[in-house]
């Protein structure tokens, strides 16, 4: 199930391809952010990436990774690096939580977190 995680950062910056990945139902949750259904996230990454996320790059390091048969859960320390930075910004670490399900993104939230 982890090869999903590098499908998802493989589409960073295009948003129909990143929103594929995601269940048709899918939530994403992150501070002051809902985003429920497939659509909503194509649609939120396409504006990001056109605006404010612009050449980005992901980076996320699962810490710990349960498998309930065909679900899994990943815990992560997860950032973006803006165009220029080799390391996060001040703040912009976080600790995101993947639930993954028979090879789509089910739920994704992530909050301000540790480095």
């Amino acid at each position: 199930m982890m090869e999903l995680l590098d499908r998802v950062y493989a589409a960073w910056g295009d948003a129909d391809a990143f929103a594929a990945l995601y269940r048709e139902d899918a939530t994403v949750v992150m501070p002051g952010v809902l985003r429920q259904g497939r659509a909503a996230v194509r649609d939120s990454m396409a504006a990001a990436w056109a605006g404010p996320l612009r050449g980005s790059r992901p980076i996320d390091e699962p810490v710990d990774v349960r498998v309930f048969g065909d679900t899994a859960v990943v815990v992560s320390r997860a950032g973006i690096l803006l165009p220029g930075e080799s390391s996060l910004a001040p703040g912009a670490a976080r600790l995101a939580t993947w639930v993954l399900h028979r090879g789509e993104v089910a739920a994704y939230t992530n909050t301000p977190g540790i480095a």
